[in-house]
């Protein structure tokens, strides 16, 4: 039995308690949560689509991107990729199905290539909101959320369960890398599951719907690709499912499979924290100045492409270089190297992610009360602030967060170099502890400069 697996059976299982077990095993759950998280998402588009021309007075943009993608990836830290069980992409997906989907096996190269499709959809949106100014344009806004709807549909008419959340979907993949550091796992118990035969939890019974996300509750070992939608309790014959609580990064000290395209998203991501920083700086009218120079060129277009491929460059250099050193010490390849360790990255990915967000949450919060009283005809003068706290507060919990993230990326370095390299522990460890320093110091360096708000 794995260290993990050990582990976990001295975890809290939360369905111990009869109130939580009668609650997700209900016929309301999820869907309680569904149904107004995909109303609210109506009035979003409305509003991106219809409201207000400016952001400033947008109710719609001030609840996605003040509200709800700083608050996603805490989220994702405390209860895993729960917010797949309730997204309204997803509950549009399932209804796709029911009235019109052909259930067709997922396509081949979706399978093998699905990770890479994330990512490059992951960059190529960030790099739209910044060339077209997707985030402050409701109007942008609204076509990104129209395109990935269509593409929903797309993927539900033709495809079985949540093909385009788990091979498609550019939060699905960031949510997968993040909800590993998830303090909520859902495993089935190993002497249980060893003497079924049903395997209910995966293909459903008449009554329960199968695992949405493709997953073997029995052999699952990782919280990537599990919504904690409930339909593998519901379904389970024999009680084996546990919802257990864990210490936050855990799952990040024992990955059994590594896979490289993971690992390359966790540096990627490191890279386009950077890129959303960087651009929010004052500083930035002036290294936007010097690309210019240098590039011979006047095009936004060309010079933000420049500066997100240096800034993606940059971490997976880095971690190439740690993993070249750390094969000085364990022998093992670079590229096992890079794969293994890349997760330990994830944890500084979320505390940047979440201190990054947190400015706009904190410096711009007031605005989703200012937006949403002017839809009932209430405003507010527009020299009203938006802030929430000071920005030496903010910062202050910035750093607190960066300095979590330190350690967490640190910790998981370490377990990852004692549970592989034992004999070589140190010397491998070494290699990613300086490289950890390096991100860390990156991240202090960027928040300590002042920001531009959007709002």
């Amino acid at each position: 039995m794995s260290n993990l697996t050990q582990s976990s059976l001295t975890e809290t299982n939360l369905l111990n308690n009869k109130w939580i077990k009668a609650f997700v095993r209900s016929r309301w759950y999820p869907g309680i949560l569904q149904w107004p998280t995909l109303l609210l998402f109506m009035l979003i588009m409305f509003q991106l689509v219809l409201g207000p021309t400016s952001a400033h007075d947008n109710f719609g943009t001030a609840l996605t991107w003040v509200l709800w993608w700083p608050i996603i990836p805490i989220l994702f830290l405390f209860l895993g990729r729960f917010w797949c069980a309730i997204c309204p992409f997803a509950t549009l997906n399932d209804l796709v199905q029911k009235f019109v989907g052909n259930n067709r096996p997922v396509p081949r190269f979706l399978k093998k290539y699905g990770i890479w499709i994330i990512d490059a959809l992951f960059i190529l949106i960030t790099w739209s909101d910044h060339v077209w100014g997707v985030v402050e344009n409701p109007l942008g806004s609204g076509v990104l959320m129209l395109t990935l709807t269509t593409g929903v549909v797309f993927s539900g008419s033709f495809w079985e369960r949540r093909t385009f959340c788990r091979y498609l979907c550019f939060l699905g993949g960031l949510s997968g890398n993040y909800a590993r550091t998830g303090m909520i796992a859902l495993r089935g118990t190993p002497e249980i599951c060893s003497t079924c035969k049903v395997s209910a939890c995966y293909k459903g019974t008449e009554k329960v719907d199968g695992c949405p996300l493709f997953e073997f509750p029995r052999t699952m070992t990782s919280n990537a690709n599990c919504n904690i939608c409930a339909n593998c309790i519901k379904s389970c014959p024999n009680d084996s499912i546990q919802l257990t609580v864990r210490p936050p990064t855990k799952e990040l000290w024992f990955i059994r499979k590594p896979k490289l395209e993971e690992a390359f998203l966790s540096a990627v991501i490191m890279g386009l924290v950077f890129v959303q920083n960087i651009t929010m700086l004052e500083v930035w009218s002036s290294i936007l100045r010097w690309l210019e120079r240098v590039s011979g060129t006047t095009s936004y277009a060309v010079t933000f492409t420049i500066t997100i491929v240096i800034a993606m460059i940059i971490p997976v250099s880095l971690l190439a270089l740690a993993s070249w050193v750390a094969n000085k010490f364990n022998k093992d390849s670079i590229l096992q190297n890079f794969t293994r360790f890349g997760y330990a990255i994830i944890v500084l990915d979320v505390a940047g992610h979440i201190a990054h967000n947190l400015f706009h949450l904190l410096a711009e919060g007031k605005s989703i009360l200012y937006t949403g009283l002017a839809l009932i005809g209430q405003t507010v003068g527009h020299d009203a602030s938006p802030a929430v706290l000071s920005m030496e507060s903010i910062q202050l919990l910035q750093f607190g967060l960066i300095a979590l993230g330190f350690i967490g990326s640190l910790f998981a370095a370490y377990r990852i170099s004692r549970a592989n390299y034992p004999n070589k522990l140190w010397g491998t460890f070494a290699s990613y502890a300086v490289l950890m320093v390096i991100f860390t110091a990156i991240n202090i360096w960027l928040f300590v400069l002042p920001m531009a708000m959007r709002m």
